[in-house]
């Protein structure tokens, strides 16, 4: 087991600028592990302004409530699940990963948005998790007046004091030959970004952590990064292709995985969620199998706006001659990722447990 201290005693920070490293030491195998969570939507009900909430967004008070309520009963019990992967893991630990919507958001002013990012943070450093937080922006993270503002002003700046070398929503890591890259997808300029950092140093092994999926696979197809832009999504997929890029997103609250073909090869992709639904984490709704990809997975969620329904299945279908493995689930809790110079291991659990659900060799399915 290895503490942060005794980890960066060993290893050496070594980050620099927008890129950064871990000089993962031979001794180590160039092997670590990050705990793993999904959204968490951290929220109380004083972080809101109702007056507002009833003009702007009423359709979203009862999702505010539920998320106050998941965040007093049962984010930090989650919290201390991913303190207890730190302190069991069995290599180094370089940080906790987070992929999005930290925080509800929709507070209805800059002061309850500044409040309620502050509070989330204190919330995470009373977590004590013993390694540093990294994570990604989500769209909560960033909607409301003030929001993404104090996004840059406050969750920026504690991401640069976690992690060292941060100035924005876009940046990476590398560890031996992995590189970590955390893409905005809420802010322009972030897949020019994202290609220029390609061609500088092509790395042999690439995690892409994004909020939103980059292939839709449930019934909110029309939800993934550049839905609505086809030439910036084929940039984008043609990189990760080209890389055999292994991809985390959250986003649409489900488990979720998949192996994507390209013209440039095949990438992985691997959802989950991190907002309690039940105590067990019980899963709904499981699907397995090329077969069950396609235009049906619209009916997981039949109430989800009717209009739509025709353009969702479009896209659906689109996207179906290109998938090589599909599973997916209507579960919650967190997972376990092992890298090692050869492979990426990733053990899905469920609720609170930190027995496997899923056990998942991600690199082999690229290889």
């Amino acid at each position: 087991m290895f503490s942060r201290r005794s980890f960066l005693g060993m290893m050496g920070s070594g980050m620099v600028g927008a890129r950064g490293s871990w000089a993962i030491s031979a001794e180590a195998g160039e092997a670590f592990e990050l705990p793993m969570l999904g959204d968490l939507h951290f929220d109380r009900l004083e972080h809101h302004d109702f007056d507002w909430m009833k003009q702007a967004h009423e359709g979203d008070i009862k999702q505010v409530q539920n998320y106050s309520r998941v965040t007093s009963e049962w984010s930090g019990k989650l919290l201390d699940v991913a303190k207890q992967r730190v302190r069991d893991a069995r290599a180094p630990v370089p940080f906790v990963l987070q992929l999005g919507d930290l925080i509800e958001g929709l507070c209805g002013s800059p002061e309850r948005a500044t409040r309620q990012a502050s509070e989330a943070l204190q919330w995470v450093k009373q977590a004590d998790f013993g390694a540093p937080l990294a994570m990604c922006k989500g769209n909560h993270d960033v909607t409301g007046p003030g929001a993404a503002q104090v996004y840059d002003s406050v969750l920026v700046p504690f991401l640069n004091q976690q992690l060292g070398g941060v100035n924005g929503a876009a940046y990476s890591r590398s560890a031996g030959d992995t590189l970590i890259v955390f893409f905005d997808a809420y802010a322009k300029g972030s897949l020019a970004w994202f290609e220029q950092l390609m061609a500088e140093r092509p790395p042999r092994r690439l995690v892409f952590v994004i909020h939103p999926p980059v292939v839709p696979y449930n019934a909110r197809s029309d939800w993934h990064i550049f839905a609505r832009q086809p030439q910036e999504r084929a940039r984008l997929l043609q990189l990760l292709g080209k890389h055999r890029a292994i991809v985390f997103c959250g986003h649409l609250h489900k488990y979720n995985c998949l192996v994507r073909r390209t013209e440039t090869g095949r990438f992985v992709q691997l959802a989950i969620s991190s907002v309690a639904t039940d105590p067990e984490g019980a899963p709904k709704d499981e699907r397995r199998g090329l077969e069950e990809y396609g235009p049906d997975l619209i009916t997981l969620e039949p109430q989800h706006a009717p209009e739509t329904v025709a353009a969702r299945r479009a896209l659906l279908e689109a996207e179906r001659p290109f998938i090589e493995r599909f599973e997916y689930a209507d579960t919650w809790g967190h997972a376990l990722l092992r890298i090692t110079r050869d492979t990426i291991q990733a053990d899905v659990c469920r609720g609170l447990s930190k027995e496997s659900w899923r056990s998942l060799n991600l690199s082999e399915w690229v290889a």
